[in-house]
């Protein structure tokens, strides 16, 4: 928030005719508006992760989630097959597919993965990146 103080003189209307009466100090304030914003992801992060480490990080494992799941349909979708097709050519059932592709399912399996991207022509990449860049061992 950021004020701005303002002085306005102005002469005296009494009789007295003192320093201080003839000039009167008018301050004012003027408070600047607050940028707002109608992006309902940004006021929902404000309000629930900002400067909240364990929810923060919470939201870091549902993206990584989501982004598997999105990878898995797009891919899917990009080689025109529905979901019970997939599961065919992988040999499992549809219902397996459907689980890789939801956002909330956490139990992916590599060797699944592996047998997905190889019927689609993938290769699946693993990386293991610090978790602190700054972080030395003993």
């Amino acid at each position: 928030m950021l004020l701005y103080i303002r002085r306005k003189t102005a002469p005296c209307h009494c009789l007295a005719g003192s320093m201080v009466c003839r000039v009167r100090f008018r301050i004012n304030v003027i408070m600047a508006k607050r940028k707002t914003t109608k992006d309902a992801v940004k006021i929902l992060h404000g309000r629930y992760i900002k400067g909240k480490a364990k929810r923060l990080e919470s939201l870091k494992k549902e993206h990584e989630a989501l982004d598997i799941a999105v990878q898995i349909y797009t891919i899917r979708k990009e080689a025109g097959l529905s979901q019970k097709q997939l599961a065919n050519l992988v040999g499992t059932t549809q219902s397996v597919i459907s689980r890789l592709e939801d956002a909330d399912y956490s139990g992916h399996s590599l060797q699944m993965l592996n047998r997905i991207a190889s019927v689609l022509h993938y290769k699946v990449e693993v990386r293991l990146i610090p978790d602190k860049p700054a972080y030395t061992f003993g």
